[in-house]
């Protein structure tokens, strides 16, 4: 049965999420949710750990609170990572096909992509994905998969993903300390894209926007394959803030006035809408004389954060002149995808159609996993399927070589530690 469990932990600033599922039938291809829980992060800020000891604790009680919750041990889980300075690069690899009859086959694939990826990385980075995007057979371009096909030469255009080596280990870390093994770490908007988007939408052309508390996480599809990828370092944490500067209340009260009043569309109230949050003062042990705040105010603020978050997408589609130009236009997953009026302002900056993240390639029976703050833990799930299942994921993301170099060097000092 423990063989049968696939566990994926989002590592989120503000909360660590955890969804578990689980094979019922060998036979049957399709994995069942069977549990999904979530606390308070510790020592985790803007996507990077600050402090190892309180992010293992906190670890350590979702584990606990799951292991109770399904009755199972988890041993393995695959970790999203929301790291800001993530890079994300193009490269080219070119090899001579190695039979003679001129076959590819997947052998000359994996050697083409080892020459993608052999580009220089600086040495605090290291390469998290190689995710070819599309090959070339001798003058034959836009080739999705070239095994079987004949050739002499075969050239494979990929995006490395890079990520800095001391969060990998940071992160990797606080993890194996909880007793549990990190099977892969997976950038967290391309985790959501498995669970929320469908390969028809990956094949228009689709963004992906995993709406955190301290980062937006973006991945952009067309063709069915991910053709750019980025970390931006703003999220609905900085909407908090701003709210708390607006009102001049502390950060706990502006928090729960954006989850209970927040709307990001001004054009929803006029200036006599007015709401009394002397009772959120209250339960907050606030002090300050607030009573009546403007519902047009709070969403005016709101809305300038949000229309930058959404610029600073726009530019990004824009570097890969796909600004207004993705048909199945953009779904939003993560905590800040709930906000009030978020999605006629996403409209009218990028420009594009706008949809709500949901569970879209796994059957999910546990109501709260359909949560948009859940598809990246569920997306990690469905990676996992794939991956253990060899239903062509493996192919896809070619391979994981530096990253299970580090986890594992990660694995024996902590191992000689415990030792001694």
């Amino acid at each position: 049965m423990k063989e049968d469990i696939i566990a994926g932990l989002d590592v989120g600033s503000t909360e660590i999420r955890l969804v578990v599922g689980q094979r019922m039938n060998p036979e049957d291809e399709k994995i069942q949710i069977i549990g999904a829980t979530a606390v308070p992060a510790e020592g985790i800020s803007r996507g990077v750990i600050k402090s190892i000891d309180d992010a293992t604790s906190s670890i350590s009680a979702l584990l606990e609170k799951a292991e109770r919750l399904i009755g199972v041990p988890i041993n393995n889980v695959w970790v999203s990572i929301n790291d800001p300075y993530i890079k994300c690069e193009c490269s080219k690899g070119v090899v001579a096909v190695g039979r003679s009859s001129g076959e590819i086959g997947q052998d000359d694939m994996e050697r083409a992509i080892d020459a993608a990826r052999a580009l220089s990385v600086p040495t605090n980075y290291e390469i998290l994905h190689v995710i070819p995007i599309k090959y070339t057979v001798d003058n034959q371009e836009d080739v999705k998969d070239p095994v079987g096909m004949s050739g002499i030469r075969l050239e494979v255009e990929a995006l490395i993903i890079q990520a800095m080596s001391s969060q990998v280990k940071n992160l990797t870390k606080s993890i194996y300390r909880t007793g549990m093994d990190v099977e892969d770490l997976i950038l967290s908007p391309l985790a959501a894209a498995e669970a929320a988007v469908t390969s028809k939408q990956k094949d228009l052309g689709v963004a992906v926007l995993a709406l955190g508390a301290a980062t937006t996480g973006l991945a952009v599809y067309e063709e069915g394959r991910l053709i750019h990828t980025a970390i931006l370092p703003m999220g609905s944490e900085h909407i908090t803030s701003d709210i708390a500067i607006g009102l001049r209340c502390p950060i706990n009260l502006a928090d729960r006035v954006k989850l209970e009043h927040g709307n990001a569309n001004p054009a929803n109230f006029n200036s006599r809408d007015q709401v009394d949050i002397s009772n959120l003062a209250k339960e907050e042990d606030v002090d300050d004389d607030i009573t009546n705040i403007s519902k047009k105010y709070v969403a005016e603020i709101i809305q300038a954060r949000v229309e930058e978050i959404f610029e600073k997408v726009d530019e990004e589609l824009n570097k890969i002149d796909r600004s207004g130009m993705l048909p199945a236009g953009a779904v939003l997953t993560g905590g800040g995808a709930k906000l009030a009026g978020i999605i006629e302002v996403a409209k009218e900056k990028l420009r594009l159609p706008v949809s709500i993240g949901a569970s879209k390639n796994i059957d999910v029976l546990i109501d709260k996993v359909n949560d948009p703050k859940y598809m990246t833990s569920l997306g990690l799930v469905a990676w996992g399927d794939s991956m253990t299942d060899k239903k062509g994921g493996a192919s896809f993301f070619g391979g994981k070589g530096t990253v299970d170099k580090t986890i594992n060097k990660i694995k024996d000092f902590l191992s000689n530690l415990t030792i001694k």
